[in-house]
């Protein structure tokens, strides 16, 4: 099986997703924080479809934290663990307010205290909120680090996190996460993937099953 340097790697895609962003749909950084709380386990084509009229209802933390619960259920029923949900944006947009004096905070530290926001979520609320080099590990991400031998099949999302963080250059730390979520979304799908019009059949761990990684 043959090899190919991280660098390599980040060139196809640029040729592949050179103008790849964030697909969820946001006009603030308390919209896009909400969104990606939103869209645990859930496509971001179905979060776009309920937050124009969650955010008409409720346009800023102050109103979204003083939301009746029941309210909030209904107005995000049609994404899958939508109770929970509902429950963790009162509770992020209630934590903001009595915590951070209604200031969404910039630190992963910060962040991560709030309900909703586990570590991938902080890292997109910098990134996208605030313009801070993040690199969040989500469902995609993680596939097709293992895929291209990036990571280890056993690695965790916060040891990818670490090794894809000193295998691609900091300033492309925000691009390159669009990059393979565009990648394992669109191509390296997680059944059936498209590897007829993939450039990295060749060192794909999942097509090349027998083979040991040296990845380290």
């Amino acid at each position: 099986m043959k090899h190919m340097s991280p660098a390599e790697i980040l060139e196809h895609l640029d040729a592949l997703y050179p103008d790849a962003k964030c697909e969820l749909d946001h006009r603030n950084p308390y919209e896009m924080a909400v969104a990606v709380i939103l869209s645990a386990q859930t496509t971001d084509a179905s979060v776009n479809r309920v937050t124009p009229a969650l955010f008409e209802k409720y346009p800023d933390l102050e109103s979204l934290a003083g939301a009746d619960l029941n309210d909030l259920e209904q107005a995000i029923s049609s994404l899958g663990l939508y109770r929970n949900k509902a429950r963790s944006i009162k509770g992020f947009a209630q934590g903001v307010m009595e915590q951070f004096d209604g200031k969404i905070p910039e630190t992963i530290e910060d962040l991560t205290k709030l309900p909703g926001v586990g570590r991938k979520c902080a890292n997109v609320i910098q990134s996208e909120c605030f313009g801070i080099p993040a690199l969040a590990v989500d469902t995609h991400v993680s596939r097709v680090s293992r895929r291209l031998g990036l990571a280890y099949s056993k690695d965790d999302v916060n040891t990818i996190e670490r090794k894809l963080k000193r295998k691609v250059p900091k300033e492309r730390w925000i691009k390159t996460h669009h990059q393979m979520i565009f990648f394992g979304r669109y191509l390296c799908h997680s059944r059936n993937p498209e590897c007829d019009r993939c450039p990295f059949t060749e060192i794909c761990h999942e097509k090349n099953k027998n083979f040991t990684s040296k990845e380290g």
